[in-house]
């Protein structure tokens, strides 16, 4: 397992994950950390209870955006989407 350090709104975060899953896990704490950045500056919102609870909400609007009919992702499965970003991999490696 790896470990990924993390600091989100002051506070750190010890995360074990498998070693393929790191970078993943890595840019998905940059994504949180950085929309609790937006969220604690807007002045709207205060504790990190509720700062927590808007970051989630705007994560799972993205992700249901994302996977809605109209979205891009709309008609993929988790499977078909991994498949897709394999394929792209293998055709950018082919070509470098």
């Amino acid at each position: 397992m790896e470990r990924v350090e993390a600091k989100i709104l002051g506070r750190d975060y010890s995360l074990l994950c498998p070693p393929e899953e790191k970078e993943a896990l890595q840019a998905a704490v940059t994504h949180v950390s950085q929309l609790a950045g937006k969220v604690q500056g807007s002045g709207k919102v205060a504790g990190n209870e509720r700062i927590a609870i808007m970051v989630a909400i705007q994560i799972a609007a993205e992700l249901l955006t994302l996977k809605s009919p109209q979205g891009p992702l709309g008609d993929l499965s988790v499977g078909e989407f991994k498949r897709k970003i394999d394929d792209i991999n293998a055709l950018l490696d082919s070509a470098v």
